[in-house]
């Protein structure tokens, strides 16, 4: 008699516990499914909000854009410069500058960490730094190479409220030498990915300048800023913006970013 008793209880606490369980399951696939909500200090975690940010800002495929540069400094207006660029991934980006007449023509290489420059009527291109000011407040790395993933180790610094959205808060630190900056810290919306704001910062820990991302729109099959606004740390009235229209997905071969195929071009 007690042995049955026993066993029956067996089996309703192994139900119970089969049955929570498969409860615990489902909350995990339903969890898996809603926004994740990464632990602070979770890296893993942290990583794919830099990742998911980025495929806001642009498509994980070969793409064309145009990109107008304004820039203010000191109060005054500078020449506007434009430009078409074209992008696989994040290791191979052309830069085609359209305007002003006087630089039209001349055009960014970037491979890898590698960055020329070619020049109409010159045969041999310059290598240039990422980190080197091609426009106002705005750097070469800046057109060439803007996504953050692959480049940084993300941290989860923790969260801010501002307005009535809430943002996750990460620290970037640069993998290896040769990108344009050092640090980044990274404000990034916590339902849905949207980028909002980042810090940039020199290898010194030096606040270089700081950039917003406004503007959402339809571009490219999504909604994405098409406007960054970057003012110089240093210098409040030294603000240069960003713009970006008519993105779209192109094929782009592999033999397009090289020096012999761009030589070829000019």
């Amino acid at each position: 008699m007690n042995d049955i008793g026993i066993g029956n209880r067996s089996r309703r606490l192994a139900a119970i516990g089969g049955f929570a369980a498969l409860l615990c399951w489902f909350s995990g696939r339903a969890a898996d499914d809603d926004e994740p909500r990464p632990p602070q200090g979770d890296e893993q975690q942290a990583a794919a909000i830099v990742k998911k940010a980025d495929e806001i800002r642009f498509p994980l495929q070969g793409f064309e854009v145009l990109i107008k540069a304004k820039s203010v400094e000191g109060g005054q207006a500078t020449e506007v410069r434009e430009f078409r660029v074209w992008s696989k991934g994040n290791e191979n980006t052309i830069v085609q500058t359209t305007a002003p007449a006087s630089e039209r023509g001349q055009i960014l290489l970037m491979k890898g960490r590698d960055l020329w420059l070619f020049v109409p009527n010159v045969s041999q291109p310059v290598r240039l730094s990422l980190a080197q000011r091609l426009t106002g407040v705005v750097s070469n790395g800046d057109i060439a190479r803007a996504n953050f993933s692959g480049d940084y180790a993300a941290k989860l610094a923790g969260t801010e409220k501002i307005g009535e959205e809430t943002y996750f808060v990460l620290d970037l630190t640069a993998t290896e030498r040769g990108v344009a900056y050092q640090r980044v810290k990274y404000w990034v919306r916590q339902n849905g990915f949207a980028p909002h704001k980042a810090e940039f910062y020199s290898l010194s820990d030096r606040l270089l300048k700081t950039c917003t991302y406004e503007s959402y729109k339809q571009l490219g099959g999504r909604v994405r800023p098409t406007k960054l606004v970057m003012t110089d740390a240093v210098k409040a009235d030294t603000v240069s913006t960003l713009e970006y229209e008519a993105m779209k997905l192109v094929d782009l071969p592999d033999k397009v970013f090289t020096k012999e195929y761009l030589k070829k071009v000019q």
